[in-house]
């Protein structure tokens, strides 16, 4: 935690008392007292330890107190009692452009409306306009601004964004004067969208360093320049910070500039308990071992080390306490690369091209699964043309030593639950992949019982993309997951990690729950092109964040034992 933290849920609190209708004059001291903390030039925590908050220009006694409460506790009653107070809905309505706090308690007051969807559905039926303060440029407004919400504003794909960090890693690990350099933040977690980079560095000489940096990037607009940091901003909108922080400090900048907040929310109060303190550049008071690396710092205050992916405060630390962390999946322990595509129906490579890639990567089985007939605006292979691709894989297999290619397709779930192939075309498969492309706007019940009608065919081997989501373009269709990955589960179905960076569904989120139902999972890049093999990495973030093992991964397997997995209803 820092005075950024601190300044961010004053902020915060504001709107809240705001959006309840709290006294003007009380919701502006909580703004004002945010600007204060974020201001403030010494260390925030020698205030809250000395009891001198109030000394501040604009802090008062019961703000000083609040702010103590968080600092030491990494929590405020206060404030928890306001978000309980508060319907869900009205802070993520308050993210809407154009809309204050004073109009969503309008929206809720008036019309009941909670939440965005809500919202939305009442400024598309009109019935906005004809309310004080509002009119129909305002409702045009709302929707407006409710579809640049809906598009991640100011968010970017980590798919996207990753190989621009890397590269500017690579380069300044390349130079001399730099000792340590490293990826921060939410890309560090593997965390599917960001909104901008942290890059750390250690290095005694950072103005070398930064003058560096900025020619790596001689477009950006430079948006601040310090000796400890470096601000920048990429033509499309993307902040990249250089961090720079003494060779000594760097093992606690890093976990810090990782986080989560949460986590490091906890790992400070753990350090607290042990008689430490714990901020980005150093732990201080009780004596205690050399820190030299992450690793090192998480020994001495008990832990064995905990993986980035994490670090979200999702009983990691608790997990480590009883060294009960798992043996994270990694890409190494791929052996198979299932669901991919070829120029048979939609796909940019030819089979033998996916092959000799496949192969070229160490894998040791590829399942190609081009489309069904019925996905016509993805050039779906008619029952002749699949049966002419089943001889080509016969041909691919009786020649190559190394890959061997499993029959397979991607057979859409049509509105009825049924598949586009009969049974007996399934049958003469190696594996079945079911998923949905089309009739999205079908209510929750019939989609849920669309997909558990599919789950039972025996044939099913994989349920892929199973929400429908494009990051930052399109939701989730509406369904009940929990009921679709509890069937999963009973009957066998391998549920897919889509490593597509725009779908990386399952989210892990889900999966972490589908794991405790005891489901199995096949990360799949879902490659239609030689290149798609490469966002394997981004399902195994996806899978690590879930907490997956190798155990939970079919595609770690053999070939004769994934293929038993996959086929063990027939």
């Amino acid at each position: 935690m820092d005075k950024r933290d601190v300044s961010r849920l004053l902020s915060e609190i504001a709107v809240l008392l705001e959006l309840r209708g709290d006294n003007a004059f009380r919701v502006r001291a909580y703004e004002n007292a945010a600007r204060v903390i974020d201001a403030l030039a010494e260390d925030l925590g020698v205030r809250v330890e000395a009891g001198t908050l109030t000394e501040l220009k604009g802090i008062g006694e019961a703000i000083a107190g609040n702010i103590s409460e968080y600092w030491r506790t990494g929590a405020m009653t206060f404030y928890e009692g306001l978000v309980d107070a508060t319907p869900p809905g009205y802070l993520e309505m308050i993210r809407i452009p154009g809309l204050g706090a004073k109009k969503v308690r309008a929206l809720g007051e008036a019309l009941g409306i909670t939440s965005v969807a809500a919202l939305k559905r009442a400024a598309e039926k009109g019935e906005i306009r004809d309310l004080k303060g509002f009119g129909a440029q305002s409702e045009k407004k709302i929707l407006k601004g409710i579809a640049l919400l809906e598009s991640g504003a100011g968010r970017f794909l980590a798919g996207a964004i990753r190989p621009i960090a890397e590269n500017l890693l690579d380069s300044l690990r390349a130079r001399d004067d730099v000792e340590a350099a490293e990826i921060g933040g939410s890309l560090r977690r593997w965390a599917e969208t960001v909104k901008d980079v942290d890059l750390l560095v250690a290095t005694r000489k950072p103005a070398a360093v930064t003058k560096a940096f900025l020619a790596l990037a001689p477009e950006a607009t430079v948006i601040a320049s310090g000796e400890t940091k470096t601000s920048v901003r990429l033509a499309s909108g993307l902040a990249i910070d250089l961090r720079l922080v003494a060779p000594s400090e760097f093992p606690f900048a890093l976990h810090y500039f990782t986080g989560s907040v949460a986590h490091n929310i906890r790992i400070r109060a753990r350090a607290q308990d042990r008689g430490m303190s714990l901020n980005e550049y150093a732990l201080s008071g009780k004596r205690h071992a050399a820190v030299k690396t992450e690793t090192d710092l998480f020994r001495v205050l008990g832990l064995p080390y905990i993986e980035p992916e994490l670090r979200e405060d999702r009983g990691e630390i608790e997990a480590a306490e009883g060294e009960a962390l798992p043996r994270l999946v990694r890409e190494q322990d791929m052996r198979g690369i299932l669901h991919c595509h070829t120029t048979a129906s939609d796909g940019k490579s030819t089979l033998e091209e996916m092959g000799a890639a496949a192969a070229a990567r160490g894998a040791e089985y590829l399942g190609i699964a081009d489309h069904s007939a019925s996905a016509r605006y993805a050039n779906g292979l008619s029952e002749a043309e699949l049966k002419r691709q089943e001889k080509a894989i016969d041909a691919w297999n009786a020649s190559s030593a190394t890959l061997r290619i499993l029959k397979g397709s991607e057979v859409d779930i049509l509105p009825d639950g049924t598949l586009d192939y009969p049974d007996s075309v399934l049958e003469r498969l190696d594996f079945v992949v079911a998923s949905i492309h089309t009739s999205f706007a079908m209510s929750d019940d019939a989609m849920t019982a669309r997909i558990i009608r599919a789950l039972r065919n025996k044939y099913v081997s994989i349920l892929a993309h199973p929400t429908g989501r494009l990051l930052l373009q399109r939701e989730a269709y509406r369904l009940h997951l929990d009921e679709v990955l509890r069937v999963a589960g009973e009957e066998g179905v391998v549920v897919e990690i889509n490593a597509n960076p725009h779908r990386l569904d399952l989210d892990w989120r889900e999966a972490m729950a589908a794991r405790a139902r005891g489901v199995r999972f096949a990360v799949n890049p879902d490659a239609h092109h030689v290149s798609g093999y490469d966002d394997i990495r981004y399902g195994i973030g996806v899978a690590r964040k879930a907490w997956l093992t190798p155990k939970d991964v079919i595609n770690t397997l053999p070939v004769e034992k994934a293929l038993a997995v996959m086929r063990e209803r027939r």
